[in-house]
């Protein structure tokens, strides 16, 4: 995904584009193993261990749908240091509150 966000990226491949250079179409195939499947998840605050982007790529990867901002429909807010007011919002709503550790545990059952 990084890789399609570079800019010498991007000519490299309109160039080949323009010379007629054609791959077939790949559709992304469902994660065979996707125990997170349905369940949506807020990011906030710092985290100690992982990035954000990293943690998002792993939830993603596991089915997890990561979101911007807390609803209704959120089912887990991941709260690193200094939350702030998603954090908030969540513990209103009733929603299921993680820490980092938590996080961890998650993804490595």
């Amino acid at each position: 995904e990084t890789f399609f966000r570079q800019p010498h990226n991007l000519e490299v491949l309109e160039k080949l584009l323009t010379a007629g250079i054609q791959w077939p179409e790949i559709k992304p195939q469902p994660a065979q193993h996707a125990p997170l499947r349905g369940k949506t998840f807020v990011l906030t605050g710092s985290l100690e261990i992982l990035s954000r982007e990293q943690a998002k790529e792993k939830l993603e990867a596991l089915g997890a749908k990561v979101s911007n901002s807390v609803s209704a429909k959120t089912n887990y807010v991941v709260a690193g240091a200094d939350p702030g007011s998603k954090l908030d919002k969540a513990q209103q709503l009733g929603i299921g509150i993680l820490d980092e550790a938590d996080l961890l545990k998650l993804l490595n059952s």
